[in-house]
């Protein structure tokens, strides 16, 4: 009963995101009003228990995102990390020819990967011959 409910959702969370993402104004407008309300929600949910004082509900979130590891992604970004190790640009600074050489030079990587993994099915067929 559950898992069509989560099939039809989740289609239906492809359409959509597929739609707004044409219009990336819109589709952060859109979320941005999703989060707040949501934290919203989370707030005054949070203000019905006595104990959830300032300092509880900041040990208790910082627990949370800890232990599920968002802490650090939540609020730097892991892709802002890898591309700061990287010396990378932004994507948005990125011009349309870097992008075309990077997609290039990972399908070059892909044909030497495929072959490599020819070559070694060779070698395991003519090592269980002999």
């Amino acid at each position: 009963m559950v898992r069509p409910i989560i099939r039809i959702f989740d289609k239906l969370e492809d359409k959509v995101r597929g739609s707004l993402s044409h219009y990336p104004i819109t589709y952060a407008f859109i979320a941005g009003v999703g989060i707040v309300l949501f934290w919203r929600g989370v707030w005054h949910t949070a203000d019905l228990f006595d104990f959830m004082t300032g300092p509880v509900s900041l040990l208790i979130a910082v627990v949370i995102l800890l232990l599920t590891g968002l802490f650090v992604s939540f609020f730097v970004g892991d892709t802002i990390i890898i591309a700061g190790i990287k010396r990378q640009k932004k994507v948005a600074e990125r011009t349309e020819q870097e992008i075309e050489t990077e997609k290039e030079e990972l399908d070059q990587i892909r044909f030497i990967m495929d072959q490599m993994r020819r070559d070694l099915e060779e070698i395991k067929k003519s090592v269980v011959k002999n």
